[in-house]
C-alpha cells in the first residue's frame, strides 16, 4: 500500500453484489478511455438525414449510408444548408459532412429503400440492396452494384430481385443477399440467394428459407455462410432464425432449435474466432439479446438474454458493441427493467472461465463502461438499426445510424459517429459523506461516480481544505452500477473536527467538480450503539445522517452497500432512535423509498434490523429484498412489514409464504421508537421487537434470486394481512443487514445499547475576533476578513467564545481550535503559533497594538508549522483549563515567537469553513 505524505491510512473498497468484487488499485497510467473499448462517448457534429438508416458501410474514409428519407441538413449549428439525398447519402469519415457522390435510389410505385449496403474486399465497389427500382436512372431490380470510384451504378449488373433485399454479403467473386424474395432472375431463390459479384448471374447456391431472411454473413475462410432470418427450415432441415450452410451449395451444415419461436435474428457479424447474432422478438418468453457462437463447430459460448430487441452487432477489437432498446437484463445480473439502453458495449468472449449455464444458457460477458444514448425516434420506436467502424488518419470512428432523434440528449437525427480520440466528458460529480464512531477513525464515503466511456475513474480525496489530495484512488463504476467507494482516514485526532471533498477523473484528464463538503468531528470515546452494529458484521448499515438527495451512505466496516432515494424522503429527522447526534428518515406512505444501488444475492442465514416510528394505520413495508430498483418487484420476500393494524410481519417465501407476526395486541403504530429484528438461518425465522422475541418459525429456506434491498416500500401483493400501502408512513432509522442470523443476546444488547450515554459535540464561532499590528498601533482590525499572527515585529489575534456548561451528568472530554489559512502567498507560517488565555479585557472595534489586552504564558496548546493552501489546521487544547471557565464568555489569542507571519481567515469572512471554531466534546462522565 502506498501511503500519502507520510500518512498512515486505511484503504477499503468492495462490493458485496452478485460475487462480483471490485478491488481497490493506486492510479494507474491514464488513457483517455477505459480498454478494450475504443470509442468515446462523445458524438460527433455529423449530417443528418430526415428520415431512418436502414443500413451503412465504409471503405477509404468514406461512410455510406442507406435509408428511407430524402434529404441531408447540418447538425444542430453547422453551417451549410439542406441537400437533396434520395434515400442514399456518402459522407466524410472524419469530418461528419457530406462527400462528393451523389446516388438516388428511386421506384416508380411505391416507397423506394435501401436496406443493405456491402463493399467489395477491394473497396472499388458499393453493393446495395432493398427495394428500388433505379439509381441515378440506370434501371435496376432491388440490387444494385456502384462503381466507387466513378460514383456511378455499373449498367452490366443488373440481377432481378423481385422482393426487398435486406442483407448483403459479398465473397472475392459472389454476392449474397437475404431478404423476402421468392425468385431471382426467375428460379426459384426463396429468402437467401448468391450472384457472381461482377455480373449478377444467378449461383447454383441454394438455401430456400419459409420465411423472410434478414442477416447473411459469410466466414471469414470464406467456406460457410450464417443465415439469420424469421425462417423455421432451411432446405426442408428444421432450423429456426439461425443455420449455417456450405458457402458454394447451400447445403445445410449446421441447424439450430434454441432460439424462441417468437424471436428472430436481425444481424449477423463475425470475427476471428467466434460470430454472434442479434435478435428481436415479442411475446411472452422472447429472446431479444446477442449470442456468441464458436467458429470452430458453430456451437454456442453465452447467450446475453437482456429484453430489448437488438438491430445490430458488431464486433471490433475484442468488444461487441450493439444497437437496441435494452431495458432489462435481469438475467446477466446487471440492470433491471427500466431505462433504456440504446447503445452497448461488451467483451466478445469472458475472461476467464465462463460462468456456469443458467436455464441451459451460459450469461453473456459483462458489459463494459460505453453508454452513449439515443432515443427510441420515428417510426417503430427502435433507436439504432446500424453501426459501422471507419478509420481516416490515426482515427476511427464509430458511426451508428437509425430512426433515432437525439443522441446523448441533444437533437441529432439518423446518423451520429463517435471517435477513438478527444473524450471531453467529465464524469459526474461525486456525492460524499463522512463518518467517525471511535477515536482514530473517520471512513470518508462516497457513490461513484459515471462517465459514459470510462468505467475506471481516479479519486483524490481532500481534506481540510487543502489543495493536495490526502488520497488518490481508482475505482470502477457503471451507468447501472455505481457502488459506495470508501476511504478511511486513521491519521485523525479524538475532538478534532475534519472536512473532506472528493472529485473524479477520467483516464483522458477530464475532472468533475469538487463534491460539497463532508464535516464530521471524531468522538472522544467509541459510539456504542453504531460501534457495536459495526462490530456484530453488518454488511450494510444505513444511518440516515445524509446531507443531500439523492444518495445513503453505508456505515459499515468494510461493506459498500449505499442506497438511492426514490422520490426525495425527508432528511435529517429528529430525535433520532439512538441517543447522540445521529437524524432519521421521514417517508411519506405513498411513493417513497430507498433501495441498494446494485444487485446481489443473500445467503442462507441473514438478519435485518431497523427503528421505525409512525401511527400510520395503513401499514407498509418498512425493509425488504426484491428483484427490482424504483419499480414494483416481480419477485420479493425477506421482508419486515406493518399491517394497517399496527402488527410487525416477517416473511420469507419457499414456495409458499412463510411468516412470524407480533401478537393481535402487540401494535406498534403508536408514535414511538421501535427496534424491530428479523433473523433466518439453521434455526429457522425469528422476529423481535424492542428486544424481546415476538415468535419462531422452523422454516430455513427463502426464495433465491438476485435482487436489492428496499427501506419505506416495495411490492406486497399476496402476502398474509396485507397492509393497504406498500409503502411505510413514519420514520427509519439505523436499519442494517448482517450475513448471518444475530443472537437473542445480540439483539437485546443492540436495543439497551441505543439508549447508552454519547457524547456530544458543540461547535462554536467567535462572538468576537480582531488582531493587532505593531506596524499600524493605533489601528483596530475588528472588521478585518482576515487575523494576523507573528512575533517579531508583533502580531496578535484575539478570539472570544461563548462557552457552554456541560451538559448534565456529562463532562469535558476534549477541545480543539480550528483555522483555516487564507488564499494568500505565504500565509502559512513555519513557526509555532501558541493558544494562550487572555487576562485583560479587549473588543474588536476598541483594540489595536496600543490598547491590547494582557495574554498569558501558559499555552492552552500550539500549532506546529502551518503550510500555505488555505486549509484548516487544528490545535488539541488543555480540557482542564477549560472546563474550570465553562458557562461563560472566554477569550484566548494566537502567539508567535518567529518572524514568519501567519494569516487566517476572521469570523467575517465569506469563504467556506473561514471562520475560527472551537470545537467542544462532551461525554458520560
Amino acid at each position: 500500500m502506498r501511503r500519502s505524505r507520510g500518512l498512515t491510512a486505511a484503504l477499503v473498497l468492495s462490493l458485496a453484489g452478485a460475487g462480483t468484487g471490485l478491488g481497490l488499485v493506486l492510479m494507474p497510467e491514464a488513457s483517455a478511455i477505459t480498454p478494450p473499448v475504443a470509442f468515446t462517448a462523445d458524438s460527433l457534429p455529423t449530417w443528418q438525414p430526415n428520415g431512418t438508416v436502414w443500413a451503412m458501410a465504409q471503405a477509404n474514409g468514406t461512410v455510406f449510408a442507406g435509408g428511407t428519407f430524402s434529404a441531408v441538413r447540418p447538425p444542430a449549428g453547422g453551417s451549410g444548408t439542406e441537400q437533396e439525398a434520395v434515400n442514399f447519402v456518402a459522407l466524410d469519415a472524419a469530418t461528419g459532412n457530406p462527400a462528393s457522390c451523389r446516388l438516388a435510389f428511386t421506384i416508380g410505385d411505391g416507397t423506394a429503400t435501401v436496406r443493405a449496403l456491402a463493399v467489395s474486399k477491394d473497396k472499388k465497389t458499393l453493393y446495395a440492396g432493398g427495394y428500388f427500382g433505379a439509381v441515378n436512372g440506370t434501371p435496376v431490380s432491388s440490387v444494385a452494384a456502384i462503381d466507387i470510384d466513378s460514383c456511378t451504378p455499373k449498367a452490366s449488373f443488373h440481377p432481378a430481385f423481385p422482393a426487398t433485399v435486406r442483407a448483403l454479403a459479398v465473397s472475392d467473386d459472389t454476392l449474397y443477399a437475404a431478404g423476402d424474395f421468392g425468385t431471382v432472375e426467375g428460379q426459384t431463390r426463396e429468402r437467401f440467394a448468391a450472384v457472381d459479384a461482377a455480373t449478377g448471374a444467378v449461383k447454383p447456391f441454394t438455401a430456400n428459407a419459409d420465411e423472410p431472411g434478414r442477416a447473411v454473413t459469410l466466414t471469414p475462410d470464406g467456406k460457410n455462410v450464417l443465415l439469420g432470418g424469421d425462417f423455421f427450415s432451411v432446405n426442408g432441415s428444421n432450423t429456426h432464425a439461425l443455420a449455417v450452410v456450405d458457402a458454394a451449395t447451400g447445403k445445410v451444415a449446421k441447424t439450430y432449435s434454441t432460439i424462441p419461436s417468437n424471436s428472430v435474428v436481425k444481424s449477423i457479424a463475425t470475427d476471428d474466432t467466434g460470430f454472434y447474432t442479434g435478435n428481436e422478438g415479442s411475446g411472452g418468453g422472447v429472446f431479444d439479446g446477442r449470442i456468441g457462437l464458436r467458429l470452430s463447430d458453430f456451437g454456442e459460448k453465452w447467450r446475453d438474454r437482456c429484453l430489448g430487441a437488438t438491430q445490430f452487432v458488431l464486433p471490433y477489437d475484442g468488444v461487441l458493441y450493439s444497437s437496441s432498446h435494452a431495458h432489462d437484463c435481469s438475467t446477466e445480473l446487471e440492470y433491471p427493467d427500466g431505462k433504456r439502453h440504446h447503445l452497448l458495449a461488451q467483451p466478445t468472449d469472458h475472461t476467464g472461465a465462463a460462468p456456469a449455464p443458467v436455464d441451459g444458457f451460459v450469461r453473456g460477458p459483462r458489459k463494459l463502461g460505453w453508454f452513449p444514448d439515443t432515443n427510441d425516434g420515428l417510426g417503430e420506436g427502435i433507436g439504432p438499426r446500424v453501426m459501422a467502424v471507419a478509420e481516416k488518419g490515426d482515427t476511427k470512428y464509430m458511426w451508428v445510424g437509425g430512426e433515432f432523434t437525439t443522441v446523448n440528449g441533444a437533437e441529432q437525427q439518423s446518423l451520429t459517429r463517435f471517435a477513438s480520440t478527444g473524450d471531453v466528458g467529465a464524469p459526474t460529480t461525486p456525492v460524499a459523506s463522512a463518518a467517525s464512531v471511535k477515536p482514530g477513525e473517520v471512513q470518508v464515503r462516497w457513490r461513484t461516480s459515471y462517465d459514459a466511456d470510462d468505467s475506471k475513474l481516479t479519486y483524490r480525496i481532500y481534506r481540510n481544505g487543502s489543495s493536495t489530495p490526502i488520497q488518490t484512488m481508482t475505482a470502477d463504476s457503471l451507468e447501472f452500477e455505481r457502488p459506495q467507494a470508501s476511504w478511511t482516514d486513521t491519521t485523525v485526532k479524538a475532538g478534532q473536527t475534519y472536512t473532506y471533498r472528493v472529485t473524479a477523473t477520467d483516464g483522458a484528464g477530464n475532472t468533475s467538480a469538487l463534491s460539497a463538503t463532508a464535516s464530521v468531528t471524531v468522538p472522544a470515546s467509541a459510539q456504542a450503539y453504531p460501534n457495536q452494529v459495526r462490530a456484530d458484521g453488518a454488511q450494510l448499515y444505513w444511518r440516515y445522517d445524509d446531507t443531500s438527495s439523492p444518495y445513503v451512505a453505508d456505515s459499515s466496516d468494510g461493506g459498500n452497500t449505499s442506497g438511492v432515494q426514490v422520490n426525495a424522503p425527508a432528511l435529517r429527522q429528529t430525535p433520532g432512535a439512538v441517543t447522540g447526534a445521529s437524524t432519521a428518515m421521514g417517508f411519506n406512505g405513498t411513493s417513497q423509498q430507498v433501495y441498494s444501488d446494485h444487485r446481489q444475492t443473500v445467503g442462507s442465514s441473514y438478519t435485518i434490523e431497523t427503528w421505525f416510528k409512525t401511527n400510520t394505520t395503513r401499514g407498509g413495508k418498512l425493509v425488504g429484498f426484491g428483484n427490482n430498483t424504483s419499480r414494483n418487484s416481480t419477485t420479493y420476500d425477506k421482508q419486515i412489514y406493518m399491517t394497517n393494524t399496527g402488527r410487525l410481519v416477517f416473511g420469507v417465501y419457499s414456495g409458499s409464504t412463510r411468516t412470524v407476526s407480533t401478537g393481535l395486541l402487540d401494535t406498534y403504530n403508536d408514535n414511538k421508537w421501535h427496534h424491530v429484528v428479523a433473523t433466518q438461518g439453521p434455526a429457522g425465522m425469528a422476529l423481535y421487537v424492542d428486544g424481546q422475541s415476538k415468535g419462531t418459525a422452523a422454516y430455513t429456506d427463502s426464495a433465491s434470486y438476485a435482487g436489492y434491498w428496499h427501506v419505506g416500500g416495495d411490492n406486497l401483493s399476496n402476502w398474509p394481512t396485507r397492509p393497504t400501502s406498500n409503502f411505510f408512513a413514519g420514520q427509519i432509522d439505523e436499519t442494517a443487514v448482517y450475513g448471518k442470523a444475530l443472537t437473542a443476546a445480540q439483539v437485546k444488547n443492540h436495543f439497551d445499547l441505543a439508549k447508552a450515554p454519547a457524547d456530544t459535540v458543540s461547535k462554536l464561532t467567535p462572538t468576537e475576533d480582531t488582531y493587532v499590528n505593531q506596524g499600524a498601533p493605533s489601528t483596530a482590525n475588528g472588521a478585518a476578513t482576515s487575523l494576523a499572527v507573528r512575533g517579531n515585529p508583533v502580531y496578535e489575534t484575539y478570539l472570544r467564545f461563548d462557552l457552554p456548561a456541560a451538559p448534565a451528568g456529562q463532562v469535558l472530554k476534549s477541545a480543539s481550535l480550528q483555522v483555516k489559512t487564507t488564499t494568500q502567498t505565504g500565509a502559512g507560517t513555519a513557526d509555532t503559533v501558541s493558544v494562550v488565555p487572555v487576562t485583560g479585557t479587549w473588543s474588536g472595534t476598541g483594540t489595536s497594538f496600543n490598547t491590547r489586552p494582557t495574554v498569558g504564558t501558559a499555552p492552552l496548546g500550539t500549532f506546529a508549522a502551518i503550510p500555505d493552501g488555505s486549509a484548516v489546521q487544528s490545535a488539541q487544547l488543555d480540557t482542564a483549563a477549560l472546563t474550570a471557565v465553562l458557562g461563560g464568555s472566554y477569550s484566548m489569542a494566537l502567539t508567535a515567537a518567529g518572524t514568519d507571519p501567519l494569516w487566517i481567515w476572521s469570523s467575517e469572512a465569506t469563504a467556506a469553513d473561514a471562520a475560527p471554531q472551537l470545537v467542544l466534546t462532551f461525554g458520560p462522565k
